[in-house]
Order: structure tokens, then sequence, then C-alpha cells
């Protein structure tokens, strides 16, 4: 079922996005042209625990919605990390100024796979003590909010954690812990 990529054109270029129109060829013969991907560099987030069980949430605006929201730590994978674990906990220090004692690989998922070519890997990162301050980008506001496991779970039910790959995030997280069950 695969296709095969004749042709491949960058329409546009930048750190965290680029555009690319490629023409390909399905195994029947047929021409699918144009075809867009969006390249994304990959992506990794923690459910991240305190060493006393609090779950570190972070609060923060999100322009394409407009909205402000309760999210999970994560970002983007930096060419100088050396593994995806690394990666992460970078990327928890930086925004929560938490470090922690162990991590573990829950496995990954694609925001949408007809159009973007990269993965979201997600972690359970446990022991956390807070060492450092906040050391945010230019462009972040992240406010650091300590949540019960109880209010974790209400706000999956409520359907309060829209983005989507932070709450898959959460469902594993929670059956690694022996709070979920399906």
């Amino acid at each position: 079922m695969n296709w095969k990529t004749l042709k491949s054109e960058y329409l546009f270029k930048d750190l965290w996005f680029t555009v690319r129109k490629d023409t390909c060829e399905r195994p029947d013969g047929k021409i699918i042209a144009p075809y867009y991907v969006y390249e994304f560099p990959t992506w990794v987030t923690a459910v991240a625990l305190t060493s006393s069980g609090e779950f570190i949430f972070e609060k923060q605006y999100r322009h394409a919605l407009g909205l402000t929201m309760f999210e999970i730590p994560g970002g983007c994978v930096d060419p100088e990390d050396a593994s995806l674990e690394d990666a992460v906990a970078r990327e928890l220090k930086e925004e929560t100024g938490y470090v922690f004692e162990k991590f573990t690989y829950l496995g990954k998922t694609s925001a949408n796979p007809s159009t973007h070519n990269n993965w979201m890997h997600f972690y359970l990162a446990t022991g956390g003590e807070k060492l450092v301050k906040q050391e945010l980008d230019d462009f972040e506001d992240i406010e650091v909010h300590l949540l019960q496991l109880d209010e974790v779970k209400r706000m999956l039910k409520e359907n309060e954690i829209v983005q989507s790959m932070h709450s898959t995030a959460l469902f594993y997280a929670l059956h690694k812990l022996g709070e979920l069950e399906y």
C-alpha cells in the first residue's frame, strides 16, 4: 500500500515548520499531486510527578486556539540532545525548574499522520524536585501548577485537557501507574 515519492519541492522552511509539496505514485499507478507534507522536529512530553506524587502541569496561552489552557511539559528535540530522554529532561528543567530521578518511556503518537511527518514521544517522569528557576524562551509565558491525581482525572473526564497528544500521554501514564484500567 506504500506510495512512491516521485518528486518533492519545498515551499516554505523555518525553524519549527516546513511545508513540502510531493508528487506520489500509488501501487496501482495512480499519480497523487500535489500532496502537502508538514515537517516538524521530533517532539517529547512527560507526565511529570514530584517526589510527593503531585502532577506537574503548565498553564499557558495558545494563540492558534486563542485559549489559555493546562498542558503537560514538553517541546522539541534539539540537535544537541543526546537522546529523547535527555531532550525531555532538558525541557522539564527549562519549563518547570524540576529535575527527575527516573524516566519511563510510554510510547509515541502522531499528531496527524496524513500530513505531519514527526512523532511525539512521551514519558513518565518521577521523583521530581524543584532545583532551579525556569529558563523560558523569549516567547514562553508558563505558569507551573501542581495537581493531585483526582484533579487530573476530573480534567480528563471533563475534556479540559484539549491538547490531544498530552491527553494520550496522560492515559498511558495513568495506566502505567495502575490508576486506569481498560
